[in-house]
């Protein structure tokens, strides 16, 4: 498996695996007005970082880089409990100049469960336009 940076000729099938996932993973939003588009947006201004394997995107992670904060990672569903987050999330915090952070959604258990497992720690609860959220960090 390779980790390499974004390009742009990554962008379609990441849009497609964005949107995938977003839906399996988030079933209790309202999903109505997702677009594969929105990973456009999601990810403006971040480095990116994608998951590949004999010429076949498995997942991305997504950062903002000035602020030590893994936006988004997502794996293909066919590619879960593959290593494939484990090896993303190794490449981000190898990344952070200070302790990094994130924000999960408390519904979402199994990356909470995933994020807790590899070291990151709850931190605080918020709100967000899609729920409850953990900040969570990671100091190494």
């Amino acid at each position: 498996m390779l980790i390499r940076p974004f390009t742009e000729n990554d962008r379609l099938d990441l849009q497609t695996l964005y949107l995938q996932v977003r839906l399996s993973a988030w079933p209790w939003l309202d999903s109505s007005a997702w677009q594969p588009e929105d990973f456009d947006s999601t990810t403006q201004d971040e480095q990116i970082w994608v998951a590949q394997e004999s010429g076949e995107l498995l997942g991305f992670a997504s950062v903002v880089i000035a602020d030590n904060f893994l936006h988004s990672l997502y794996v293909a569903q066919k590619h879960q409990g593959k290593r494939v987050g484990l090896e993303l999330l190794k490449r981000v915090q190898a990344e952070f100049t200070a302790s990094g952070t994130l924000k999960c959604l408390v519904k979402n258990e199994n990356a909470l469960e995933f994020y807790l497992r590899h070291g990151w720690k709850i931190e605080s609860t918020g709100d967000s336009a899609d729920g409850e959220y953990y900040l969570m960090r990671y100091t190494g």
